[in-house]
């Protein structure tokens, strides 16, 4: 069985002080805390604001500062960090290829580091199995052929066993998730295409996936239950992995954390071993 990474998308959330962070904590400090606690985090400011290369050198600096609770944890933290929307949700056929050497550029501090997990690009809903989208996907996947990628679909039209076939020749990882059960998004699949496995949890707030913003879309706190039906598809996918790759996005009032945390110690008493975050 690969080996169970367990963590949050996004870290530097003000509203996690008190939930996470001790009181009084500053937010040049999240990070270093995070670090002490995950082996991973899943970066997002990277979809809204194409990073730099220095904005990320400083981070590979920042983790391993004397704020961070065990130095050995800060060292170890790796990073899984979404693509630029300019390659997913606003596409422009003129100069997606530019934004995407600018990207690959950026993140070639977690490249040489040997601390990127997998560089996810995430489409939207509406990004559907059509001639032109499914070129550009191809497309994108050439570019990014030197980086570990998983890849992430909000439209239940791309879970076909051409796209899983595709995927396992270039090595890219589906991504699997846990969202509401509504007509149109991704059906259950947990299908190992690459050497990593890679699983994000959205919460399964139906009412509110279509007509709010994204705080309240992921505005949802699993229960034991839940977990343990997760940690059930964790251990599916990593059979076939190196790595399994966990990403609670429930971010509202610290409950990504809390369920990572809870998630965690399912997997230690029920496979009897220790996962990867503290």
């Amino acid at each position: 069985m690969g080996k169970i990474i367990v963590g949050t998308s996004g870290y530097s959330y003000k509203e996690w002080v008190g939930p996470f962070y001790p009181e009084n904590t500053k937010q040049a400090d999240y990070l270093a805390f995070y670090a002490g606690r995950f082996e991973t985090v899943e970066l997002n400011f990277s979809y809204y604001a194409m990073p730099a290369s220095e904005q990320l050198r400083r981070m590979l600096e920042t983790d391993n500062s004397q704020q961070a609770v065990s130095q050995q944890a800060a060292r170890n933290l790796t990073y899984s960090i979404k693509a630029h929307q300019s390659l997913t949700h606003k596409i422009d056929p003129a100069k997606w290829r530019d934004e995407a050497k600018t990207y690959l550029t950026a993140i070639e501090p977690l490249l040489e580091a040997g601390r990127l997990d997998a560089v996810l690009i995430q489409f939207p809903f509406s990004f559907r199995y059509e001639a032109d989208n499914r070129r550009h996907l191809a497309n994108l996947l050439t570019e990014f052929s030197g980086a570990p990628v998983a890849v992430e679909f909000r439209n239940n039209e791309w879970n076909s066993n051409r796209v899983i076939d595709e995927f396992k020749k270039r090595n890219v990882a589906y991504v699997s998730t846990d969202s509401p059960d509504i007509k149109g998004l991704p059906n259950v699949l947990d299908v190992s295409t690459s050497s990593i496995s890679y699983f994000r949890l959205h919460g399964r707030n139906e009412k509110n996936w279509w007509d709010s913003d994204s705080r309240s879309r992921y505005d949802y706190l699993y229960n034991d239950e839940e977990l343990k039906g997760a940690a059930e598809r964790v251990r599916r996918m990593a059979v076939k992995a190196d790595k399994a790759l966990v990403y609670f996005n429930n971010h509202a009032r610290g409950q990504a954390v809390k369920n990572a945390q809870s998630l965690k110690k399912i997997l230690e008493n029920e496979n009897g071993t220790k996962s990867c975050s503290s």
